[in-house]
């Protein structure tokens, strides 16, 4: 940077103005620069601070204590106390984040309101599947004279019900720091709640940089938090190929270094963490395009050396990869969709390269053609494998009438898909890149809640076609340093309006007390150990402005 006495007086000027601009915009847009004396948060108490807001509820006006020896009453299917190692072990982590304080503070004799959770589930089967039953009915009571039942009790229809009761329960358990103990205000609660769609997924991408197990399961756990039930992941494309294939055991030869890689015990490990906290994986292996890192194991995978995607469409070797890699893939991965990517094709490799070209030339085909082939040939791969294919909207876009009529069809390029797709009897997942990706730092929380995939769907029978949505992390600019932050609050946005009822959270007039229980959520969240961003920064995962209160950034 050159000295000032080299700058003619315009520029120094300039960058006076520029200088003092920067200043003047950090102390307007710091909401607590204000008051930083003293200065007290009242939060709005007659706000219900659940987050993602449960289908009905009701509450009072009574406090409960909590004991730190919290014990779990289980009752399963056939009536008996057997127990349930799902059930179990979500209790046991919530003790833990519940009584973070209190656990160490109990005194012998001492008398609490409530000591144990009852927990009533109607099936023994924890299988986890699309659509399982996660509604839950949750009962907070004070036992006296006239009421036998007090305490707390948890019904369900499955055991991943039964963990959406328990999130909302540790959510009522506030820690009282005038008297060292927990409590549960506004008893009796009566809630209520389901899910508005079975589908609420966060894409996580391993490929464009890598994340570590532990940062993959820091985000799972905080994806029960809000009630997210689907990592969808993202685990290779173009830039890497991470994941190793025993049937084609070069193929992770496309990962950045040898320690930037995921085992086939890696991923199973992933996918039964994820299954305790109710949330199902669906893996992607994006094809045509996206897949220049195959050839780094594989490179008679790529049309020529010098022209490296789509994946070579003349070749049956193509295909025996594909489908070697989504048999592997199947031993790992239960949840039945699988996602086959398809977006963003670029045929020009095809076309360019003599053999292609001559193979297109013989079997009369476009290279439209060829990439509608492609895409059918994988889908009739994944659908031998049991599995129901999922693509990006392109396919749909561009040969719907082809599509094997199970796909699921991914939004994201922009409105109005989900309602042709379902016009045309097809499921659609909603990822409106304007509102849900969340690799773009400029789009508000707002515009985030109230982003709605029916859109534009007035048929009961179609909406009910619109599985739900899932908001995108794509990792060009997220790593383990940042990619937390990013995806929080505004991840817990969707959730809600993924969860939670339309007609509650939809107008326009809930925005500020929205914000109040979202920035309430986000430091829950940072409580619990999870980065999460300030909500109302002009760009996202950015830090605070200035000092000030976690309850008002």
């Amino acid at each position: 940077m050159p000295s000032i006495s080299t700058l003619n007086s315009s520029q120094f000027l300039l960058k006076i103005i520029f200088f003092f601009s920067i200043s003047i915009f950090s102390l307007v847009s710091a909401r607590s620069i204000k008051s930083t004396h003293h200065h007290s948060i009242e939060l709005d108490e007659s706000l219900t601070y659940l987050w993602p807001l449960p289908a009905q509820f009701t509450s009072g006006n009574d406090t409960l204590t909590v004991d730190p020896n919290l014990t779990l009453d289980f009752t399963g299917n056939s009536g008996s106390g057997g127990g349930s190692v799902v059930v179990e072990e979500a209790f046991e982590r919530y003790k833990k984040i519940i009584f973070k304080h209190g656990a160490k503070l109990a005194k012998s004799g001492e008398y609490f309101d409530v000591n144990r959770v009852t927990v009533i589930v109607h099936s023994d089967n924890d299988e986890l599947q699309f659509g399982v039953d996660e509604s839950y009915s949750l009962l907070v009571t004070k036992s006296n004279e006239r009421s036998i039942i007090g305490g707390v009790s948890i019904e369900a229809n499955s055991v991943y019900g039964a963990l959406r009761g328990l999130e909302t329960l540790s959510q009522l358990c506030k820690f009282d720091y005038g008297v060292k103990t927990v409590q549960i205000h506004k008893v009796p609660w009566f809630i209520q709640d389901k899910p508005r769609f079975a589908y609420r997924g966060l894409l996580l991408d391993t490929s464009r940089h890598y994340l570590p197990i532990e940062i993959i399961k820091q985000i799972i756990e905080s994806m029960s938090y809000a009630k997210l039930n689907v990592l969808h992941w993202h685990i290779i494309d173009e830039e890497s190929f991470p994941l190793e294939v025993p049937s084609y055991p070069n193929l992770w030869k496309g990962a950045y270094t040898k320690w930037e890689r995921y085992t086939v015990e890696d991923a199973i490990e992933i996918v039964d963490f994820a299954k305790m906290r109710g949330i199902n994986v669906m893996a992607e292996v994006d094809v045509p395009g996206h897949a220049e890192s195959w050839g780094a194991g594989y490179p008679d995978l790529w049309p020529s050396p010098s022209c490296k995607e789509p994946l070579d469409v003349s070749k049956n070797y193509t295909f025996d990869v594909i489908s070697g890699i989504l048999a592997d893939m199947r031993k790992i991965f239960p949840f039945e969709l699988f996602h086959l990517g398809g977006d963003e094709v670029n045929t020009t490799c095809w076309t360019t390269t003599p053999h292609v070209k001559q193979w297109l030339q013989g079997h009369n085909m476009t290279a439209k053609d060829a990439y509608q082939y492609f895409v059918l040939k994988a889908q009739e791969i994944a659908i031998s494998h049991n599995w129901t294919p999922v693509n990006w909207e392109e396919t749909f876009n561009n040969f719907p009438s082809k599509l094997n009529p199970r796909t699921v069809v991914h939004n994201w390029l922009g409105g109005g898909v989900c309602a042709k797709a379902v016009a045309s009897g097809f499921r659609c997942i909603y990822s409106n890149q304007g509102y849900w990706y969340l690799d773009h730092l400029d789009v508000p929380w707002e515009e985030v809640y109230y982003a709605e995939p029916l859109q534009g769907i007035k048929s009961i029978s179609e909406q009910k076609l619109v599985l739900g949505g899932e908001v995108c992390m794509w990792g060009e600019t997220a790593d383990a340093s940042d990619v937390q932050q990013t995806i929080w609050p505004r991840a817990a946005a969707a959730a809600e309006r993924l969860w939670s009822d339309m007609e509650t959270t939809s107008s326009r007039n809930t925005t500020s007390t929205a914000l109040q229980r979202l920035e309430y959520f986000r430091c829950l969240l940072t409580r619990r150990g999870v980065p999460a961003a300030p909500v109302t920064n002009f760009y996202a995962r950015r830090p605070p402005l200035g000092p000030g209160s976690c309850y008002e950034q």
